[in-house]
């Protein structure tokens, strides 16, 4: 697909964004100074003041002598960086790569967005119709290369949107400065008599060179497509990405819905073809008022069903406040993972944690408890049973050791087993009654004893001489001793609750 790009230029930055603010500045001549060894220098001037004379760079004091009732205020530091990512992000909703032009400019790669909002012309005309909403002179233009959309967005004729292929053409009756070039090569180029691009373009490149530079070459050659010129976007580009533009705010739920679905269908589609699945999607809805809404979701296996996708989006869309409606759409997918078509076993039923139906059931439920609520656990090589298991860091890891089958173990364990006191016939025997905060437990049955040690290369503390036993009123306990009967200082503990 060839590319295209879009050039904005901000004729009025600093003074539009001053202007924003104080309203009643905008019909007045109105500066911007800053102090510039020792002189108070203009660094900005708004449409009326440059009507009467002023520019950038003028000494404040000699605007003032054309001007008597010339409106100043104090610049302020790095108001142009700033002011340049704030609108980058803003422009986000017309293409994910936006990139800074300082001093009073961005670019954008838009290939394969204008035919969102209908076409070259269209699309340049929104643009231009939302960044004058906001209160900002602009210009813009688009065109094959960044060179040729910015020199005809500054030194251009309508139209503002070059042809396909016609980039070369539409460069030829601009001035050298259009180029970007250096202030000494574009003084020389005038006073050799070269005021337009077309005069020299087809002049032999190794005098152009010699004369001018390697840097003059370059950006001929980026104008002309025939250097890669590389823009770094403000934010990420993800890969995955979907974009709806609206015709009309949409204020709705079942409008904001509608547009999921379209979305999840297109994202979907080419998931499928690629073999992919998602972990994590975002959706955005950017709203008229420039504030972005924004729900995301995670799977724990990769996904491409609309339908499942939707249903957790679902839980989430009520969050969604449209205010006076959303312009545009967005889904990303930031986590992508292969995703292979599963072969089904003729002669096996299908279940376990290798059934998509588990992990969709998962899904929804953390999608409404939360993503902590829902825990897997699989056994570790350790023989403390406190220790013999640990939480799985996803849904398909594999346990390092089996479960042990053989041996009866509590549904209750304690994480930290706790202290009672016992009353045994003798030492070695089952306890024949136990104390445990404050209540007694008659002993009527007993199981035991297991005995536990740790693995050969802890060996910290004593061995564990385990029971199980249950009382009168028909509850079963796992109780152990730790320690050697025949040592004085063992001690008797309570660590898990049976059925």
């Amino acid at each position: 697909m060839a590319k295209r790009f879009v050039s904005i230029w901000f004729r009025h930055l600093t003074t539009d964004w001053f202007t924003i603010g104080q309203p009643h500045l905008k019909k007045l001549p109105f500066v911007l100074r800053a102090n510039s060894r020792g002189r108070m220098v203009i660094t900005a001037a708004n449409a009326e003041a440059e009507s009467k004379g002023i520019r950038s760079g003028m000494v404040l004091a000699d605007a003032r002598a054309i001007i008597t009732t010339l409106e100043v205020q104090d610049d302020k530091p790095d108001l142009i960086e700033r002011l340049l990512k704030r609108l980058a992000e803003w422009c986000i909703r017309f293409t994910p790569f936006v990139a800074i032009d300082p001093p009073d400019g961005l670019l954008f790669d838009v290939t394969g967005c204008p035919h969102l909002w209908g076409g070259d012309v269209p699309y340049l005309e929104e643009i231009v119709k939302k960044l004058s909403g906001r209160g900002y002179d602009v210009r813009a233009a688009m065109a094959d290369t960044v060179g040729t959309a910015w020199a005809v967005a500054r030194f251009g004729r309508a139209p503002l949107v070059v042809a396909k292929g016609q980039h070369i053409e539409a460069l030829l009756p601009l001035p050298p400065e259009s180029l970007r070039l250096e202030v000494d090569a574009v003084e020389r180029l005038h006073k050799l008599g070269l005021h337009r691009i077309g005069q020299f373009i087809n002049m032999p490149r190794a005098s152009l060179r010699r004369r001018f530079g390697p840097h003059f070459i370059l950006r001929l050659d980026m104008a002309l497509g025939q250097a890669e010129e590389m823009i770094e976007p403000v934010q990420p580009i993800v890969p995955y990405q979907e974009r709806l533009p609206c015709m009309e705010p949409i204020v709705t739920g079942p409008g904001i819905e509608i547009a999921l679905q379209q979305l999840l269908e297109t994202l979907c589609l080419r998931l499928r073809q690629e073999q992919k699945g998602l972990r994590t999607a975002v959706f955005m809805g950017y709203r008229v008022d420039g504030k972005v809404e924004k729900v995301d979701i995670a799977t724990n296996r990769p996904s491409h069903s609309v339908r499942h996708l939707f249903k957790l989006f679902e839980i989430k869309l009520p969050t969604i406040e449209p205010a006076l409606g959303i312009e545009l759409f967005v889904l990303e997918a930031p986590k992508v993972e292969d995703h292979f078509a599963q072969q089904e076993k003729m002669w096996e039923g299908s279940g376990g944690l290798e059934d998509t139906r588990v992990s969709e059931l998962i899904d929804r439920l953390t999608g409404k408890l939360g993503m902590h609520t829902i825990r897997r656990y699989v056994p570790d090589e350790h023989y403390w049973p406190e220790r013999s298991f640990k939480l799985a860091t996803s849904l398909h890891e594999k346990p390092a050791t089996l479960w042990r089958a053989d041996k009866l173990r509590p549904l209750q364990l304690l994480s930290t087993p706790e202290r009672i006191e016992v009353t045994a016939p003798i030492p070695d025997y089952p306890p024949m009654l136990f104390r445990h905060n404050g209540k007694i437990h008659k002993i009527v049955k007993a199981d035991g004893p297991e005995r536990i040690e740790q693995e050969w290369w802890l060996q910290q503390g004593q061995h564990r001489d385990y029971y199980r036993v249950e009382d009168e009123a028909g509850h079963r306990y796992w109780l152990f001793r730790l320690g050697h009967y025949d040592d004085k200082t063992y001690q008797w503990f309570i660590h898990g609750f049976f059925a």
